[in-house]
């Protein structure tokens, strides 16, 4: 397991290191929840536009309670593991380029999880409606990479949490489906 460890973090000082400071700014911006607010209005849309006002609000308040459950889960994990933030693992953080400081524990990337947790709910729903739906599947990658090119997760953190997110997403969906069948018909 130390071994893993280890070539976890020389992965991420690799990864970390291919940055620079005229690319700091997008990425800093990328890694910022309300920079993605256009896309997050434009599925609201979608929902609106594809299932009504009933069904499309129903829907929204699916994703709100989908991202509280995320946002909690992940934070139950980081404080049961207690793995620290490359920029505060005093074995690493100096070798790193580091843009934030944030100081609650790495492991798994709350970024990664509800991302992608999110998208795949989001894909699920609208594949029917929507064949280039699947285009949103870059916005988790995009915004998981962000946290290794900061220096604030590791590789596996954003691993496990992209895992996770695409099982919590396909549970999620299914008990949707069955919720929404007695509600809806």
């Amino acid at each position: 397991m130390l071994d893993i460890i280890q070539k976890d973090k020389a992965l991420l000082t690799y990864l970390n290191n291919l940055g620079s400071e005229s690319w700091d700014f997008l990425w800093l911006t990328i890694t910022n929840q309300m920079s993605w607010s256009p896309l997050f209005v434009f599925i609201i849309y979608l929902l609106f536009k594809t299932f009504g006002w009933k069904r499309g609000g129903f829907a929204l308040l699916v994703m709100i309670l989908l991202v509280a459950f995320s946002d909690q889960f992940t934070n139950l994990i980081k404080n049961s593991f207690e793995r620290l933030r490359p920029n505060n693992d005093p074995e690493i953080k100096y070798f790193l380029r580091t843009l934030i400081n944030p100081q609650s524990y790495s492991f798994m990337s709350g970024h990664a999880t509800t991302s992608t947790f999110f998208t795949v709910f989001v894909v699920l729903l609208f594949r029917e409606y929507y064949k280039y739906i699947y285009a949103i599947l870059l916005f988790p990658i995009v915004f998981s990479y962000s946290r290794m090119y900061l220096g604030v997760h590791f590789p596996i953190d954003i691993a496990v949490g992209i895992a996770v997110g695409i099982i919590f997403g396909n549970l999620y969906f299914l008990l949707f489906k069955k919720v929404e069948k007695r509600l809806f018909t």
